[in-house]
């Protein structure tokens, strides 16, 4: 990503020379890559420590907040197939984290944590989330929610471009 960032200057696209203006936005992209990329790799050794990997952290998060879920819930919220949660919580039921009860309507089931996925979960939440707000300890309270402001706007702007669901 350096490299790519570095020769900026003499880059072209099929419609020409970029301008200034799509250069910085061009390089802010890339710089939000990269900040998430490191952010991501500290969050995501923190869950490690807890013997987590980061789709099992999401899962435990996710049933935690919202116990009874369907399958299908989990992961229109994970945003990922059903195929994928069922394997995802198959190994995760192996660990004695999560489980599958009858919904009792249907064939659909109804996802509930543990004791040990409670344990672990209660251990995991608080430090997890307090990193992740610390990742922002370099901006000032201001640079924060103009931060956050400015994502937001970025974020309701994709929302028409995309066809993924809206975010909040």
């Amino acid at each position: 990503m350096r490299e790519y960032s570095s020769k900026l200057n003499d880059m072209t696209t099929d419609a020409g020379e970029l301008t200034a203006s799509e250069r910085d936005r061009l390089l802010t992209w890339l710089r939000l890559a990269r900040v998430f990329q490191r952010a991501e790799r500290i969050l995501s050794e923190q869950v490690r420590r807890h013997g987590l990997s980061m789709a099992q952290f999401d899962v435990l998060a996710q049933v935690g907040a919202v116990e009874g879920r369907t399958q299908q819930s989990l992961a229109d919220t994970l945003l990922v197939t059903k195929g994928n949660v069922a394997q995802l919580l198959d190994r995760m039921e192996r660990l004695d984290l999560v489980e599958r009860r009858p919904s009792g309507t249907g064939r659909a089931n109804c996802l509930h944590l543990t004791d040990a996925g409670r344990e672990r979960r209660a251990a995991v939440i608080g430090e997890h989330e307090r990193l992740a707000a610390s990742l922002f300890d370099a901006l000032d309270d201001n640079q924060v929610a103009a931060f956050r402001a400015a994502l937001r706007t970025v974020d309701h702007a994709l929302q028409s471009r995309s066809t993924d669901r809206p975010t909040r």
